[in-house]
């Protein structure tokens, strides 16, 4: 049932679902596989069902419909769990690297550390990971830094988004501007520190976060620190 060897994946695609089509003097394109249609497989693999669904059709699934077909069985539960959790419920089972954004490829590695069973202290470097994503999403993400870093692990992320920001340990903000005129430490510390340097952007800017932070947990009895 792999389409990653020759056995029971399409030998015209070789598993992939899609053929390239080169073209002179455009970027090439992928049409779907007249051979097995897109399904990846030969005829008799796609014949064997598992809860009534083929090996396509369950590829073809979301991460969240996965969670609900898959019900009974803790394993494959738990990695699906930790995927959803991370906002990335959306993707197909069977969705093709090529396809994924820098952030959906980084989040995935994030969950499969997340998922895994081990005692090994890790230091990931992440390069922006909220590109592209919705406030809800980067929440999701926030919580599976938290995890990481309740495992013991170390974060390193390099980041504009002041709701990542604001919630380091320690920040090193680059500057004093951006690209040949940066470069230079500007200020390093907490949050709380950093947003005290009148000289740096990123400063000015997480003081007003951090303000409306203390706000709302004045209104509401809560305190986020």
């Amino acid at each position: 049932f792999s389409f990653n060897v020759p056995g029971g994946r399409c030998d015209t695609c070789e598993g992939q679902g899609v053929v390239r089509v080169e073209m002179q003097f455009l970027a090439d394109v992928f049409v779907p596989c007249d051979q097995c249609n897109g399904a990846r497989y030969k005829p008799q693999v796609l014949e064997v069902k598992y809860r009534g669904r083929n090996v396509d059709q369950i590829l073809n699934m979301t991460v969240r419909e996965g969670l609900l077909f898959f019900n009974t069985s803790q394993k494959v539960l738990r990695r699906l769990q930790v995927l959803d959790e991370i906002g990335l419920g959306y993707l197909r089972l069977g969705q093709l690297a090529t396809t994924l954004s820098g952030g959906e490829a980084q989040r995935i590695k994030i969950a499969s550390r997340l998922s895994a069973h081990g005692s090994d202290r890790t230091l990931y470097i992440l390069d922006e990971p909220t590109t592209g994503l919705h406030f809800d999403d980067i929440a999701k993400l926030l919580t599976a830094f938290r995890k990481l870093l309740q495992a013991g692990h170390t974060l390193l992320v390099i980041e504009h988004n002041l709701d990542v920001i604001k919630m380091a340990d320690w920040i090193i903000d680059l500057g004093p501007e951006g690209g040949l005129a940066g470069g230079q430490v500007v200020a390093a510390g907490p949050p709380e520190a950093l947003a005290k340097v009148e000289h740096s952007h990123t400063g000015r800017y997480l003081r007003e976060v951090l303000a409306k932070g203390r706000s709302h947990a004045y209104a509401t009895g809560t305190d986020d620190s």
